[in-house]
């Protein structure tokens, strides 16, 4: 008696079975494999409703979402017509994305994924985005299709898009996230503690007796923007300081909107003592800001940044920062990727590839100093 086929684990029905070894011709279907119109009658929807799926469109219940991808996955689809070709042609090639304005990070990034590629023999595609242009999910899924891109890296804020990461899923696509937030890690990512971060540097400025410590938050798309606050508010409360919300601004990671929050906080009265800028361009911002005031740096204002680039040792005074290694980051997000490639490539399953957590240091330099007594 014939084995019956295996049933889908999203729906319960069974998987179309394959033709036997020795048939010397089969039926069209048999022929070009899996398509469209099988994902559809299996999660019982329609072929609009899949193609909205793969595509990453509004409009679509999060359950049928999950069903069509698990399909997907089952049958082990791809939405392409030389999908069986494509695995194959495609495996050297793999994208970095990002949506950052600091020019420093991506540069850091870029380098680090570049290093790795170029030792290993694998084309790297370097892709800005807009986090929140409507058609991203739409723009990344016809840049795999059509660049064979074989796997991404994704960096913040795009680690952090459930709609991106769902439909990569999807599609059966090897990834690998740079600092995603927690409740969004998927393996293998790279990971960085913002939270203890910001929470030590807080903690370094308390010490030096600073009371008035004020934030210049990140980018509000950035999950680190609130591990960082999170972690800044945690070592205020854990050294009895007072939270003070007129001490916490939105900025966005660059050079100018640190200027406008630098003036803002240094107009207040009293002003803060110390100033945390979650990114180096933010902090250069600060500083521009206080010397057009007549503050002295660290003498009145203690400022510290983040990141450690080479911005931060251009400035006068020499920035205070939080050393993140990003180009480290990058390269064990290449490295990552690579390996999940290669497994797939070789037959020998996805194989599991550790995550990588990387560690920070606080770099002490001229931009910061005791509180002055009053």
């Amino acid at each position: 008696m014939a084995k019956s086929a295996p049933p889908c684990r999203a729906t319960g029905l069974p998987l179309k079975p394959k033709p036997p070894k020795n048939r010397s011709a089969g039926t069209t279907a048999s022929k070009r494999g899996v398509t469209i119109r099988d994902i559809a009658r299996l999660a019982e929807v329609s072929i609009k409703t899949v193609s909205r799926v793969m595509n990453g469109e509004p409009n679509v219940r999060e359950d049928t979402r999950a069903r069509v991808a698990a399909v997907m996955r089952d049958t082990h689809y791809r939405p392409n017509p030389s999908a069986r070709n494509l695995a194959r042609v495609r495996t050297h090639n793999i994208a970095l994305l990002y949506d950052n304005p600091s020019a420093s990070y991506i540069v850091k990034l870029q380098q680090g994924a570049l290093e790795i590629c170029r030792e290993e023999g694998f084309n790297l595609l370097i892709r800005p985005c807009q986090y929140r242009n409507p058609s991203l999910v739409q723009e990344i899924t016809a840049l795999v299709l059509e660049g064979r891109i074989g796997g991404l890296i994704l960096s913040p804020p795009l680690t952090d898009s459930p709609k991106l990461r769902a439909t990569l899923e999807a599609m059966d696509l090897d990834f690998v996230q740079i600092s995603p937030l927690p409740s969004l890690q998927r393996s293998p990512h790279v990971a960085f503690d913002d939270h203890r971060a910001a929470y030590d540097v807080t903690s370094y400025l308390i010490r030096l007796g600073h009371e008035r410590i004020a934030l210049i938050k990140g980018h509000p798309d950035h999950g680190c923007t609130e591990s960082r606050l999170a972690g800044y508010v945690a070592a205020l409360q854990a050294h009895r300081v007072t939270v003070d919300p007129s001490l916490i601004a939105q900025g966005s990671f660059s050079f100018e909107s640190g200027l406008q929050c630098g003036r803002l906080l240094l107009s207040a009265s009293p002003r803060p003592s110390a100033i945390f800028a979650c990114n180096d361009d933010m902090a250069a911002g600060v500083l521009h800001i206080a010397h057009s005031l007549g503050i002295a740096v660290p003498g009145e204002l203690s400022v510290v940044g983040y990141d450690d680039t080479p911005l931060a040792q251009q400035v006068w005074p020499s920035l205070t920062t939080v050393r993140q290694p990003i180009q480290d980051m990058a390269r064990a997000a290449a490295t990552c990727l690579i390996g999940k490639i290669r497994s797939r490539s070789h037959d020998t399953g996805n194989q599991a590839i550790a995550d990588v957590t990387v560690d920070y240091t606080l770099i002490i330099r001229d931009s910061t100093g005791p509180a002055r007594q009053t």
